[in-house]
Formats: C-alpha cells, sequence, structure tokens
C-alpha cells in the first residue's frame, strides 16, 4: 500500500468509538487521526490494560503486607504507561491489519483504511509512544524492566494471531495481562506463583470478553478468512464464556488464597464473578450494540478486585 493518503478528514468519527468522546470534540483537531489510531475515542482499552497492572501491584502489596511512596509512582506510571501503550499496540495492530480494516464495516472508518493518517505517519506515531512508555520503564526495578521488554514479543504477534489460529484471544490475553506480573514485579523484586495465577485470571477474562467482543465482527470476518473464538464457538459461545467466566473467577480466587488471609479480598472474585454472570443474561450474539456494551462493561468488573484489594490493604 502506498504511504500517499488523502487529506485527512480530522471530523470524521471512528464507527465503534464512544459517541461525543473528548478527541471528537475537543481535541486539536490536528491531533484527532493520531488520537483515533490510538483509541483515544475509546478508552475501554486502556482500561483493560490497566486493571490488571493494579490487580499484580495491589496483590503484591497485599502479600508482601508494605507500602511505600514508589507504590504510589508505580500505581499512577500503570495508568500513563497503558495509555501510550495500549496505543502503540492499537497503532501496530492498524498497520499490519490495515487492507482488512477497509473490508469490515466496524474498522472501515478507522484512521488508516480511511485515509486520515498514512501507514509513515503511523510508524513515527507508534515510536513516539513506545518511547514515552520507555521512559516510564525505566523508572523500575530492574525484574520489572527485564519483564517490560520480554512484552514485546506477544504485542508483535498478536496482529497476526487471526490469521493462523482460532485462537487469537489468547495472544490478546497473554499481551494484556502482562501488567500483572509486570506491577507485581515492580512491588516485589522477584515473580512469584499469586502473579502467575493473577495472570491466568487475566487471560481467562481477556477470553471471555474478547469473544463477546469479537461476535460484532463474524459475518465481515467469515467473508475475509479471519479467524476468532466467536467464529470457532458459534451456537456454542455461550456455555464457552460461562467456562471462561468461571475459570477467570477460580483463579483469581486462588491467587488470592495463596497471596493474603485478609477476609476482604474474598470479596473480590465473588463481585467480580457475578458481574460477569450479569454480563451474560444481557449475551445476544445478534445484537452488536448489546455487545459492545457489555464489552465496555468489563471496565466495571476488572474494578471490583481493584476496590476490594484497596480496602483491604487500608483495614
Amino acid at each position: 500500500m502506498s504511504d500517499k493518503a488523502p487529506i485527512p478528514e480530522v471530523n470524521s468519527h471512528v464507527a465503534d468509538a464512544v459517541k461525543g468522546n473528548w478527541v471528537d470534540t475537543r481535541a486539536p483537531e490536528w491531533t484527532r487521526p493520531f488520537l483515533r489510531l490510538s483509541r483515544a475515542d475509546r478508552p475501554i482499552g486502556t482500561w483493560l490494560l490497566l486493571l490488571p497492572c493494579w490487580w499484580g501491584l495491589l496483590l503484591g502489596m497485599l502479600q508482601t503486607n508494605t507500602a511505600s511512596w514508589h507504590d504510589l509512582w508505580i500505581f499512577f506510571g500503570c495508568g500513563i504507561g497503558a495509555f501510550v501503550m495500549r496505543g502503540a499496540g492499537c497503532t501496530w495492530n492498524d498497520i499490519t491489519d490495515r487492507d482488512f480494516d477497509g473490508q469490515v464495516e466496524r474498522t472501515k472508518s478507522r484512521p488508516l483504511p480511511s485515509g486520515q493518517v498514512s501507514p509513515r505517519q503511523a510508524v513515527f506515531w507508534m515510536g513516539l509512544q513506545a518511547l514515552v512508555g520507555l521512559l516510564i520503564l525505566l523508572t523500575l526495578n530492574t525484574p520489572a524492566i527485564l519483564m517490560g521488554v520480554i512484552s514485546l514479543g506477544p504485542v508483535l504477534i498478536y496482529p497476526f494471531a487471526k490469521r493462523f489460529t482460532w485462537w487469537p484471544q489468547v495472544f490478546l490475553g497473554i499481551a494484556f495481562n502482562w501488567g500483572a506480573l509486570l506491577a507485581y514485579v515492580a512491588h516485589t523484586g522477584a515473580l512469584q506463583w499469586p502473579a502467575v495465577i493473577l495472570y491466568m485470571s487475566g487471560i481467562l477474562w481477556t477470553l471471555y470478553y474478547d469473544t463477546i467482543y469479537a461476535h460484532q465482527d463474524t459475518e465481515d470476518d467469515a467473508l475475509i478468512g479471519i479467524k476468532s473464538t466467536a467464529r470457532l464457538f458459534g451456537e456454542n459461545s455461550r456455555l464457552w464464556l460461562y467456562s471462561f467466566l468461571i475459570l477467570s473467577t477460580l483463579a483469581l480466587w486462588w491467587a488470592i488464597s495463596i497471596a493474603t488471609t485478609g477476609w476482604v479480598t474474598y470479596i473480590a472474585p465473588i463481585g467480580f464473578g457475578l458481574h460477569m454472570v450479569w454480563q451474560m443474561r444481557q449475551f445476544d450474539p445478534n445484537n452488536s450494540q448489546s455487545l459492545l456494551h457489555l464489552f465496555r462493561s468489563n471496565r466495571d468488573a476488572g474494578l471490583i478486585p481493584v476496590l476490594f484489594f484497596a480496602i483491604a490493604l487500608v483495614l
């Protein structure tokens, strides 16, 4: 594909963005195509990348029963890092998928297939965001820096996964939940079983919510040959989603049981699981608007463990 692109249509709204989002209404016009490329107009992805980081940090603090001012920086640093690295990852994803995205109704309005940004501009923007993420990473301890470097592998592989496996959501889960390991190590200095099991809970959670998300595109994906768990499971999706829900909740409970004995923390997996049960009661694989709403509601599901972990630290 040529690097030359039409003059950016800076006021073009992306189809699956939140209506009236700050990018479309408040951001300077020249920044809008780049912020859309980073999905800044769709903040749910940043939340889903950030929440496992907070899980890992707080669980590490509960396990060691220690807290410091540096932990406060890790907490906020994870927020900045999640924003820029999610943006870099989405930019990389759109660079690799720009030809496919132009064939899918929901994604053809994205900056690259619609011509708002050229591939060359996208590569530069990706590098800039990754640089900010690197600067934040370098403020952490050496084991956490090493974990951050290793995380680049799954991030680079994920956009290609849907071309060779029916389980691309596994690769997304590996990449999106890496922060649970990194933030835990940033606090404790070493990787231990509670973090590994917490990480598995996050991967199962990603399989759950991204299968819901992928149901929006099953018809288009079938036409262009893109694989997903939504297509693989088909009419059995409800059963698979309940399986991921249960296993993710149990893994979260298991990680907590190894790390701490505080009773408040056990409310976290209960609330987490019940929220997903509520989602399943609304699940309709043929209603795209409902699917998008349920996918976005996983921010609230993921905040429940954060809330009860934080309460347990205070008590």
